[in-house]
C-alpha cells in the first residue's frame, strides 16, 4: 500500500516523495587536470567535507573516485565525455561510472554534484539540471535556491539554472531524449529522485575564494543550511 500511495503521489504532484530519513549523496569532482596550482578535486572535495560536517546531519554518503586504481580516469576527466564514464577501457570502468555504482547502492532521495567551472571569464556560479528529467521543475527549484545559498555568502555572481543540454561541450547523449547530457544527471545512470549539479566559482577567476578553507567551510555550509530547508519545506 505504501509504495502506490508513494506513486499516486508521484502523480498527483509531479514530485518525488520525501522521506524524513533521507539519504543524500555527494559527488564532489575528482578532476585534477584542472590548471596550474589548482585542483578542482581539492576544492570541491573541501567544501563538500564542510557541507557533510555541517549541521543537520543526514544519511550522508560521499562517492569519490580519487586516487582508485582499479578504475580509468580516477583522478581526470569530464563527467560529459563517453571515454571518461561509459567506456570499458582495460576491462575497467570508469571513475565516474564507479562512483553512480557507489551513489546507488544508497538508494538516494538527492544527489547533488559539486563542480567548479573552467575558462568561463566570471567570478560566478551556475546550477545544472538534466533535461527531460521527470522533476525538472523540482530539481530547478533545488539547484537555484543552492546556488543562492552560496552566492549570499561569498562574492559569487549567481548565474541561474541551465539544462545540461546546454553546455555544447559534450559528447554523451541520455538514451531517451538523444540530447547531449551530463552523465552523473543521467536517470538512466543515477537512480537518486533528485539530482543536481553545481558549478561554483572558477578556477581562474575565483582561484582566491575557492582555495580558502575558510570560504569553502562557508560555502559547504550554506549549502547543508538551504538543502536542509528545501528538504523541510517538502515534508510539509
Amino acid at each position: 500500500m505504501k509504495y502506490f500511495l508513494a506513486g499516486l503521489l508521484t502523480i498527483v504532484t509531479g514530485f518525488a516523495p520525501i522521506k524524513k530519513k533521507t539519504v543524500v549523496v555527494w559527488q564532489p569532482s575528482h578532476q585534477t587536470d584542472t590548471g596550474v596550482d589548482f585542483s578542482e578535486a581539492a576544492t570541491c572535495g573541501a567544501i563538500v567535507d564542510a557541507a557533510m560536517a555541517a549541521a543537520p546531519h543526514f544519511k550522508e554518503y560521499k562517492v569519490w573516485s580519487l586516487g582508485r586504481t582499479d578504475v580509468h580516469h580516477a583522478n581526470m576527466g569530464s563527467n560529459t565525455v563517453v571515454e571518461h564514464t561509459t567506456a570499458v577501457i582495460n576491462g575497467q570502468i570508469s571513475g565516474y561510472a564507479w562512483e553512480l555504482q557507489q551513489s546507488n547502492k544508497q538508494h538516494p532521495g538527492v544527489f547533488i554534484a559539486v563542480h567548479n567551472n573552467g575558462g568561463s571569464k566570471r567570478n560566478a556560479i551556475w546550477g545544472y539540471i538534466h533535461y527531460g528529467d521527470a522533476f525538472e521543475s523540482e530539481n530547478r527549484i533545488l539547484a537555484g535556491r543552492l546556488i543562492k545559498a552560496v552566492s549570499a555568502v561569498t562574492d559569487l555572481e549567481n548565474r541561474g539554472v541551465l539544462l545540461d543540454s546546454t553546455t555544447g561541450r559534450n559528447d554523451y547523449r541520455c538514451a531517451s531524449t538523444g540530447k547531449l547530457s551530463f552523465y552523473s544527471l543521467d536517470e538512466h545512470v543515477n537512480t537518486a529522485g533528485y539530482r543536481v549539479l553545481l558549478e561554483i566559482g572558477d578556477n581562474a577567476e575565483s582561484r582566491a575564494l575557492l582555495t580558502d578553507p575558510a570560504k569553502q567551510k562557508l560555502i559547504g555550509e550554506a549549502l547543508k543550511k538551504e538543502l536542509a530547508a528545501w528538504l523541510a519545506d517538502r515534508e510539509n
